[in-house]
């Protein structure tokens, strides 16, 4: 039986693959602790703790009528992004694919409700959430297995939810496979307008793009150091006004696949919360508890409780965990904040 021996939730911003230089000529002088956090992660947890397969869930990746999975034997290139070429371009990467975990991942779609299609095409684009994170993470590593999922921008909170227990169903069905999750995203994902950004490139979070958006992610970060992942699910549409990068897909399908509001595992930061013009990032890392991903619990695995009106204000920060609220589709950035709503 395979089995997930550790997640993350890490920040994949173009800042930590610029030149030291430039990283800290953005950052008055200073390094940002994204990347020394990278590199210790990389010898703390990827270079020591066995493991086969990295699945990267990637929060750039956008699906619209299904969720993908990288299915290839190997995948090699140059990437540029499209987005920031100056700063990301003709990126070498090279990694060995998982093609039989994806094809069992895919496999188990339909005993959860939902649709994931295994791709192999060699022009499938590859996306900077995960090249990003593999030039840390994985390059110089050459027999880890890298795969990658997309987040599906037409699914809500339950359906990324679906998709994390057929993943980890997918990685189950295969005995002695050993596989790290990584939740490739930001936390609030507001940036500044452009004639406003440069003058918020700093990391110092006091240039997060609102107040309240920070509030809102230094609640999410003390309920994940203490494994109180029951308190962020239960939050999701409080915290979907403060715009989370992908709908705060790639946090979703991991917590889907560690067992939703009864994963017990805290997270161990290995940066500060740092502003990236305006967005929130972190890297929090869930080593498996000693007991297993989720405490002894009653509730059935998998149920999720009817959507409540729960708000953060009403909800204490010390509340036991409980069942997760499905979010509908409909559910949307309408940001309180009128800044927060206008990108």
């Amino acid at each position: 039986m395979g089995e997930i021996v550790g997640a993350g939730l890490l920040a994949h911003v173009p800042t930590i693959v610029l030149p030291e230089r430039e990283r800290k000529e953005l950052n008055e002088g200073r390094e940002i602790s994204l990347v020394p956090g990278l590199r210790t992660l990389r010898a703390d947890v990827f270079e020591r703790l066995d493991h086969d397969t990295v699945v990267v869930l990637d929060s750039h990746w956008a699906t619209t009528v299904e969720f993908v999975v990288s299915a290839h034997a190997r995948r090699a290139g140059l990437f540029t992004s499209e987005e920031l070429p100056r700063g990301m371009c003709r990126m070498p990467y090279d990694y060995p694919g998982d093609p039989e975990l994806a094809h069992a991942v895919a496999r188990s779609a339909d005993r959860h409700g939902t649709w994931i299609t295994p791709v192999d095409d060699p022009f499938l684009p590859v996306h900077y959430a995960t090249v990003n994170l593999w030039k840390f993470l994985g390059e110089g590593l050459p027999a880890k297995k890298w795969v990658s999922i997309g987040v599906c921008q037409t699914g809500d909170t339950e359906d990324h939810l679906r998709l994390g227990r057929a993943l980890a169903d997918g990685i189950a069905a295969l005995p002695g496979r050993r596989v790290l999750l990584v939740a490739s995203g930001a936390l609030s994902h507001t940036f500044w307008p452009l004639r406003e950004l440069r003058a918020h490139e700093s990391s110092d979070p006091a240039h997060i793009r609102t107040p309240g958006a920070r509030a809102a992610d230094e609640r999410r970060i003390a309920w994940l150091e203490r494994g109180d992942h029951a308190q962020v699910l239960r939050t999701m549409p409080e915290f979907l006004t403060h715009r989370p990068e992908a709908r705060f897909g790639h946090y979703l399908m991991m917590i889907g696949a560690l067992g939703e509001e009864r994963c017990t595992a805290a997270g161990r930061a290995y940066s500060a919360y740092e502003n990236s013009v305006g967005t929130g990032q972190m890297h929090l890392w869930f080593d498996r508890p000693p007991h297993g991903w989720t405490a002894p619990t009653t509730a059935t695995p998998g149920a999720t409780a009817p959507t409540t009106a729960t708000t953060e204000a009403t909800v204490p920060v010390t509340a036991t965990p409980g069942a997760t609220a499905p979010v509908p589709a409909t559910t949307g950035p309408d940001a309180t904040d009128p800044s927060e709503a206008a990108v």
